[in-house]
């Protein structure tokens, strides 16, 4: 098999990179606009898991293109695995990608004294889907990511290959980790979901050519949304090859949803493009939880895009003087920051009352005023905070690069004239000169 081609992260070769603060002026006049958001992350990445592992050629059509992806891509072209991407002309962030699976074969594996080397960022579906999978080849490989990822649990997984009969030598049950590949090996394992259900996922999309039987503990199953994503997405995925199209991601969507709430005194209406109605990921439910109503749960009615929900109920008109109330988020607690902390305290940083109360938030709506907004390096807290500023004056992002993980067009959307785009100015808050749209990628 020829080698595959590296690919480096293909973005636009603009003349500036994006300013390390930029400061969102509002709109203020009337908008019209139909958004495209680039392809699902979590149906990419798995989807790009169970390519390999088809016995022939897979399409994925409509796939994201962004760092969690690349990570990705990257790692399986380590592996050895022939993933060819091309351009896709509907949307500057997706690619059409070919896999060329191999029906369970693994064709790469180190050794313990030079172990392959698998570089997962910060992508929690990279790091528990990859674990997985290195499992069925027959050699030694290292799975390391960025300090935040070293940080987040993997315990769960780990236990439950274990119980499958397979090494992971890792003193904290962390990252960096060494898996031993011992190939398919027929078992029975129990896995909790209480802190990832990317955990049962990365399981069940190898278990058919393992041999697995998962049992999944801490939540139902099929009622745990991703969890049920990727039950759905197994059962529909062309096997022996063919073509796959993955759906706009809902999360990427909801902010423009938030949008057109926040701005609907000045707006025509703005939509996005192909919106799912597949019922494959939990947040094609956001516009129908606006207006807000008293409570949400992370659990049962809304994935990432909660965060979303939890921003736009602190603006008076939106949320509720008396509170809005947010219920389980302990996962957000897990994630690419402290999210539950970290939403709380930059929306009280624009003066908004926010009471912690356990695993949940109440936020109150108020008079709201402008801030500079710490990211945390973490893509959400940027486009959240970031839409809100479409309405309160003087909201800085710090780190608006960090987008680049899910949604590396995501300023460019703000910028963009209508109808493709928001038509928002984006300063650089430093020299306070407006950046110019080629310059609003992330990379």
């Amino acid at each position: 098999m020829a080698e595959p081609e590296k690919l480096a992260f293909a973005g636009v070769n603009s003349s500036m990179p994006l300013p390390s603060v930029v400061e969102i002026v509002p709109i203020s006049g009337p908008v019209s606009a139909q958004i495209t958001v680039p392809g699902s992350k979590s149906i990419t990445n798995r989807a790009l898991v169970l390519a390999v592992l088809a016995d022939g050629e897979v399409t994925l059509r409509g796939a994201l293109w962004s760092e969690d992806t690349q990570v990705m891509v990257e790692a399986l072209q380590d592996l050895g695995f022939m993933v060819n991407v091309e351009p896709d002309r509907e949307e500057f962030c997706n690619r059409t990608i070919t896999v060329f699976g191999q029906g369970g074969y693994i064709p790469r594996g180190g050794t313990r004294e030079n172990p392959l080397e698998l570089f997962v960022g910060n992508a929690g579906t990279a790091a528990r889907f990859l674990t997985a999978l290195v499992c069925l080849g027959s050699g030694v490989y290292r799975i390391d990511g960025i300090s935040r990822m070293l940080e987040r649990p993997q315990a769960a997984l780990f236990a439950a290959l274990r119980a499958l009969g397979y090494r992971i030598d890792s003193p904290n049950d962390h990252l960096p980790a060494l898996v031993i590949g011992q190939g398919p090996r027929t078992g029975k394992c129990e896995v909790s979901i209480e802190e990832s259900s990317q955990f049962a996922s990365g399981l069940l999309l190898a278990a058919q050519i393992g041999g697995w039987k998962i049992v999944v503990t801490g939540e139902n199953a099929e009622e745990s949304p991703y969890v049920a994503m990727t039950l759905k997405l197994i059962a529909s995925f062309p096997k022996r090859g063919g073509e796959f199209r993955i759906e706009p991601d809902a999360s990427s969507g909801s902010y423009f949803w938030a949008a057109n709430c926040l701005l609907r005194e000045q707006t025509a209406g703005i939509s996005i493009a192909h919106w799912p109605n597949s019922g494959w990921q939990i947040d094609e439910q956001f516009p129908r939880f606006l207006p807000l109503p008293d409570r949400l749960s992370r659990r049962t009615q809304l994935g990432d895009s909660i965060m979303t929900a939890i921003v736009l109920a602190a603006v008076p008109g939106i949320g509720r003087p008396q509170g809005t109330y947010f219920s389980e988020l302990e996962r957000l607690r897990v994630q690419e920051c402290e999210r539950v902390a970290g939403l709380k305290s930059q929306l009280m940083h624009c003066g908004a009352k926010v009471i912690e109360e356990g695993q949940a938030l109440r936020v109150f709506a108020g008079p709201l005023h402008g801030a500079e907004i710490e990211t945390y390096n973490d893509h959400r807290m940027a486009m959240c905070f970031a839409t809100l500023g479409l309405k309160v004056p003087g909201i800085k992002i710090k780190n608006p690069a960090c987008v680049k993980k899910t949604f590396p067009n995501f300023f460019q959307k703000l910028g963009a004239a209508p109808p493709k785009g928001l038509g928002a100015t984006i300063l650089d808050a430093e020299t306070r000169q407006k950046t110019a749209l080629e310059d609003l990628i992330a990379e």
